[in-house]
């Protein structure tokens, strides 16, 4: 599974109804470490602002130790968004890496509660093996990072959601529940199962979406950012075709 694709299903959290409460602007750094059989994977930093009105949050991530000699992957992630009626709504968002000789841009913008345009270059390939992306399946969708931000003011709801992720290619839902106790993160204040359910623009019989979606045990564990009513995922264990994937996160700002 592609570096980011990983970052992006082990950061998706959920996007609650009630009003958000950002006492004061805010700006905070996170960096989030991937490892594989305890060897360094992948990295990523973000920098999110917050104030009443929205947010704006970029950052970039690359594969890291020896994965850099298979799979040399970097890339920069910019998302801009609002808060309305209590919700988290993305108004755009731009992802750019390089993979080897490779380089791809996904771009979308969001009108509400939809997707009103999607661009990828180089245009994505057509393929008669993928799932149609229905008209339908673009509604109340946000993308892969404005969904790690929660708004609730009650820790336990926020196990209790399905998470609408769209990210320019696929649509999935990921469906989360409250972890049995013996599962949970022992630094994170709520911790989560999430299960994999891909909708639209994948290809069914890839071994890893048939992975994720079958077989692949999710845990994302989240705190809460100080001084606003807002959860953010804090740590994450994404089970692959090759074995567990574990992300952490520390703030450095």
């Amino acid at each position: 599974m592609k570096i980011r694709h990983l970052f992006a299903l082990a950061l998706t959290g959920a996007c609650l109804a009630p009003s958000v409460a950002v006492t004061q602007e805010r700006s905070v750094r996170m960096r989030y470490d991937a490892y594989y059989l305890g060897l360094p994977v992948g990295k990523a930093e973000f920098d999110t602002r917050l104030n009443k009105a929205g947010y704006a949050i970029s950052g970039s991530f690359a594969s890291a130790g020896l994965v850099r000699i298979f799979d040399q992957t970097n890339g920069t992630i910019s998302i801009n968004g609002r808060f309305a009626g209590g919700e988290v709504r993305p108004s755009s968002y731009d992802l750019k890496y390089e993979s080897g000789k490779k380089r791809k841009r996904t771009t979308i913008a969001f009108s509400g509660e939809k997707v009103s345009k999607t661009t990828n270059v180089p245009e994505l390939k057509k393929r008669t093996d993928k799932v149609p992306l229905k008209k339908s399946h673009l509604s109340g969708v946000t993308d892969p990072i404005s969904a790690s931000l929660i708004n609730t003011s009650d820790a336990a709801s926020v196990c209790r959601q399905t998470l609408k992720v769209y990210d320019g290619e696929m649509r999935i839902d990921l469906k989360l529940s409250p972890a049995p106790r013996s599962e949970h993160f022992k630094q994170a204040a709520v911790t989560c199962r999430g299960k994999f359910v891909p909708l639209s623009g994948h290809r069914p019989n890839h071994s890893s979406i048939k992975f994720l979606r079958d077989k692949a045990v999710i845990r994302i564990g989240f705190n809460p950012v100080e001084g606003t009513s807002l959860y953010s995922p804090s740590e994450a264990i994404v089970g692959t075709k090759i074995g567990n994937v574990h992300v952490k996160a520390r703030r450095t700002r």
